[in-house]
């Protein structure tokens, strides 16, 4: 498949609707496009969160059996805030598609007057304006020294899954992370070993999770972590497996000092309103008392 290939994901339950955009997406001079069709939010969401097969953009259709209106692209953006959304709209529905675009949409297109020339140039308009989006957003959403979220970035990440899994009922852990003694090293070695002491946090907790986990530089030597579809059953084994690889870090022979982190850990998704940041609160008061803990026994 040619590597500038755009794979569109197609959610249309309608067969005539969508075999035409097969037709149109498949004339003569448009073989970039590669097309995955679902009737159904519910199985487009399943593909987005399976992470099997990669989209560039989803042309999505606002009346399908399990949703309808601009609930249908607001379910899509809880997991799929990253990718490119074209809706379609029927005859007369123009307002829904520029209330869509106000809740995340790139463009609309409105049925029965889309020829295919429009509907390939308003995809790869989409794709191009996704692009640039990304860049800007990565400019302004990314921690400079260790490449993770910044603080920003992590909330906004993080609110996001966070709706999802009170709508599905799905599980997390929600991690507060903190760099032992980084005064120490900044005083003791310089603010250079101090800087290579963070990106080794960093790299270790992208050692410990998934891809699909949310990771972030939230302060100077915090950082936090929205693991998914973990629960609090979990805890030992996500804990166990961070220290590891400190430990693992710390046995270098050419090592000046020991690295250590405090871990504070809670477990969603909570019930009401609570959000992201209260959460994090709570992970950062365990923290505390781990740190605390640890300095009382001399350890």
């Amino acid at each position: 498949m040619p590597q500038d290939m755009i794979h569109v994901l197609l959610v249309e339950d309608n067969p005539g609707d969508a075999r035409l955009v097969l037709e149109m997406l498949k004339e003569e001079g448009a073989a970039e496009f590669a097309l995955t069709h679902v009737t159904t939010v519910r199985a487009a969401l399943e593909l987005l969160l399976s992470a099997a097969q990669r989209f560039d953009v989803i042309l999505l259709d606002l009346s399908l059996p399990d949703e309808s209106g601009l609930n249908t692209i607001r379910r899509v953006a809880e997991v799929a805030s990253h990718l490119v959304v074209v809706v379609m709209t029927g005859a007369g529905d123009e307002e829904v598609g520029l209330a869509a675009m106000q809740e995340g949409a790139q463009d609309y297109l409105v049925k029965g007057q889309v020829d295919g020339r429009m509907l390939r140039r308003a995809l790869r308009f989409a794709v191009q304006r996704g692009d640039v989006r990304r860049q800007l957003q990565t400019l302004s959403l990314n921690d400079d020294l260790t490449g993770l979220n910044n603080r920003r970035g992590f909330l906004m990440l993080a609110e996001q899954q966070l709706k999802h899994a009170r709508r599905t009922e799905a599980s997390f852990l929600l991690l507060f992370v903190d760099l032992d003694r980084l005064k120490f090293i900044n005083d003791t070695f310089g603010h250079s070993e101090g800087n290579r002491a963070i990106r080794e946090v960093a790299d270790v907790l992208r050692a410990c999770f998934r891809h699909s986990d949310i990771l972030g530089r939230i302060g100077g030597d915090e950082f936090a972590v929205l693991a998914i579809s973990a629960n609090a059953q979990d805890e030992p084994a996500v804990r166990g497996r961070l220290m590891d690889a400190v430990d693992r870090l710390n046995t270098a022979p050419d090592r000046a000092y020991s690295l250590g982190i405090s871990v504070g850990i809670v477990a969603g998704p909570p019930d009401g309103d609570t959000t992201i940041e209260a959460l994090l609160e709570h992970a950062d008061g365990r923290m505390y008392r781990e740190k605390s803990d640890r300095k009382r026994v001399g350890a």
